[in-house]
């Protein structure tokens, strides 16, 4: 009997399988495509236009800095597959006013034909606690980060309807999926995009208009550099594999952005040494959240390439989801509440593996609750030593 039902279970499978492809999307065909990458001129958005323009796609980069812009435009001409490919640099603030942006997307339509696909990666990330963030913080980073991708796919979204093909990639981030100490704007401003791709692709999907979501991990850009030279220079030594966290207070509200907000990533991290190995003991910047690089140091970096190969991929192939490594799988998985599937098999996928990964999970929570407890009863030592002084 054990046999047989174990016999039904692996031909239940494979049956899914099989039906899977029948009820999926249609590839997007890149060569001869157009398309728009938003914050396009470094970082993620950079690699994930190279990788269109390697499959023969026609691309335009959209982005502030006009330097920056003409730099990423070289570099990635010399990708091209064939004399005909053409690379068009916009600059313009995405989230700033909407009728720029609807006529750089008409100028854009008008030179290279009709968008095929649009990746918003537009954005910029602001740590610091709740308390100690300015108002104004909050509504700057839902501006760049939601606005900024409400404004390009409202400029596209009437075409690819009529013409009734269409991707729409929103680059998020993992803490768009979870909520982490010191990302109170940032997060809130990435799981916006989360809703808003779920009720537009319940809109556009039947016509052939397909949305991804992409949660990438820590990745490893140039931005990132840059970041680092805006942080305070006085370091501070402080062992992250002991009970006790030795440091002052840190200064909070600190920037993890570049002045060009067209790096869109998940939680920051420090560079790694050779190896992928982290020293025990690491110097640490003051103006962080001392919880949030302890958090951030529990996941490994991803190199910009790996991640914009897999967006690209998902979103060739319709899939609305985009998560890179194991544990981007997991909190895919984890969260994935109503959000649509494009195969019975990852329906399938998601059902068998939310117990174990839930059981995982609380154990990470546990973890960063811990961190956070250890940082604030370390905290609480000098002002003891004060009183009984």
């Amino acid at each position: 009997m054990l046999l047989l039902a174990a016999a039904f279970l692996v031909a239940f499978v494979l049956l899914l399988y099989m039906v899977s492809p029948l009820i999926s999307p249609k590839p997007l065909a890149l060569p001869g495509a157009h398309v728009v990458v938003t914050g396009g001129s470094s970082g993620i958005g950079k690699c994930i236009a190279i990788e269109c323009y390697k499959q023969g796609a026609f691309i335009t980069l959209v982005a502030r800095n006009e330097d920056k812009l003409l730099q990423a435009k070289k570099e990635i001409e010399k990708h091209s597959i064939n004399d005909k490919q053409v690379v068009l640099c916009i600059s313009v603030d995405v989230s700033q006013d909407y009728s720029q942006v609807e006529n750089v997307i008409k100028q854009a339509q008008e030179k290279l034909g009709p968008v095929d696909m649009l990746v918003n990666c537009a954005g910029m990330s602001l740590a610091g606690k709740f308390e100690d963030l300015e108002v104004s913080t909050f509504e700057r980073l839902m501006s760049v980060n939601y606005l900024g991708s409400v404004y390009p796919s409202r400029a596209v979204i009437t075409t690819m309807k009529e013409r009734r093909v269409g991707r729409i990639v929103f680059v998020s981030s993992q803490a768009g999926q979870l909520g982490l100490f010191g990302f109170t704007a940032y997060s809130s401003s990435k799981f916006a995009i989360r809703g808003l791709a779920e009720a537009l692709q319940m809109e556009v999907k039947p016509y052939n208009v397909y949305v991804t979501v992409a949660y990438p991990p820590d990745t490893d850009t140039p931005g990132f550099a840059e970041e680092n030279k805006t942080k305070c220079s006085s370091p501070l030594d402080i062992n992250i594999n002991t009970e006790t966290v030795s440091h002052p207070e840190l200064n909070a509200g600190s920037a993890l952005c570049s002045d060009e907000p067209a790096l869109t990533r998940g939680r920051h991290s420090l560079s790694k040494q050779s190896g992928g190995e982290r020293n025990q003991s690491e110097l640490i910047p003051l103006n962080l959240p001392l919880e949030t690089r302890l958090i951030s140091e529990t996941t490994s970096v991803c190199k910009p390439e790996q991640v914009a190969k897999q967006i690209v991929k998902d979103a060739i192939q319709g899939n609305f989801n985009s998560s890179i490594g194991s544990d981007g799988y997991m909190l895919s998985s984890l969260t994935c509440g109503m959000a649509p599937v494009t195969s019975i098999t990852e329906g399938l996928q998601q059902v068998v593996t939310m117990g174990l990964f839930r059981t995982i999970a609380l154990f990470y929570l546990g973890s960063f609750d811990s961190i956070v407890r250890r940082c604030m009863m370390q905290r609480a030592k000098p002002e003891m030593a004060d009183k009984t002084a």
